[in-house]
């Protein structure tokens, strides 16, 4: 399966020590080689990276690991090829206008028999599920509100009966942001670690590195980082709940739920009985 990584701020920060450790999963530790991408928002505007190649061969991702690009938000996503060839168009994350926006979404999971009527405005580009996932969730929201982007937690809640919809077809992990807040949605593997003052020292799990955040970061800064399985070795990651949606604002948890009764996903791989 895929792998995810987000990183959620109240003041614009660098991923490039995570970031690091996502990239060795792409072909080195372990398996994801079908293609990766990143994508940060600035301002109103996106910069967007996508390589069909396996990210710890990609040059792409050398310049990325080199060049420390601040945001608030930021999706990053290294692929295993479930839906679609491995091919720039079928690489996450994918990034769309909405009321005058950008959308940028990322999918670990697998979704059987997905398939739905799309209308456009915004169509696939690439044969995976996932783009189609994010079509439809852009659809969707369109429908509800034709004009306007609605309040931060009005999306939440439409996110949400969005997400529970698709998730009856597969694993439906996901993060989405228009560069305001960061969705992120559960159904197999998705953990988050909040950084805050005092901050202290993290080790990766996937390489030899190191980091004493306090050098790096400000009293006031509040950054959360979330992945599909923990990046570090000596933090706390705290794991989602199976169909659990959270929405991150200036780093902090700003809207969350789990549904009573965790979702039944119609096809389940030894990669996805998490749960």
């Amino acid at each position: 399966m895929c792998q995810l990584l987000a990183l959620n701020s109240n003041y614009p920060a660098a991923i490039t020590f995570s970031f690091e450790g996502f990239v060795a999963r792409g072909g080195l530790t372990d398996h994801h080689r079908d293609g990766w991408g990143i994508a940060f928002f600035e301002d109103t505007g996106c910069r967007l990276f996508v390589d069909y190649l396996a990210s710890i061969d990609s040059p792409v991702a050398q310049l990325i690991k080199r060049f420390p690009i601040k945001s608030t938000n930021i999706i990053a996503h290294i692929r295993k090829a479930t839906q679609g060839s491995v091919s720039l168009p079928n690489c996450h994350p994918f990034m769309r206008e909405m009321w005058g926006k950008y959308w940028v979404f990322a999918h670990n999971g697998d979704l059987k028999g997905f398939h739905p009527a799309l209308t456009g405005p915004c169509l696939p580009v690439g044969l995976t599920d996932s783009e189609r996932a994010f079509c439809y969730i852009l659809q969707r929201l369109r429908e509800r509100h034709p004009y306007r982007e609605p309040s931060t937690d009005v999306l939440f809640q439409d996110i949400r009966k969005i997400a529970s919809e698709i998730t009856g077809y597969g694993a439906f992990n996901f993060l989405l942001s228009n560069g305001d807040a960061m969705f992120a949605h559960c159904t197999t593997n998705l953990y988050w670690v909040q950084r805050r003052h005092p901050f202290s020292t993290a080790q990766l799990v996937d390489c030899d590195m190191s980091i004493d955040f306090r050098e790096h970061n400000n009293p006031n800064d509040l950054i959360t980082v979330i992945a599909t399985l923990p990046l570090t070795s000596n933090e706390q990651w705290h794991k989602f709940a199976c169909g659990e949606l959270k929405m991150f604002v200036n780093g902090e948890i700003a809207r969350q739920q789990t549904p009573a009764v965790p979702p039944t996903l119609k096809a389940k791989t030894s990669d996805e009985r998490a749960c």
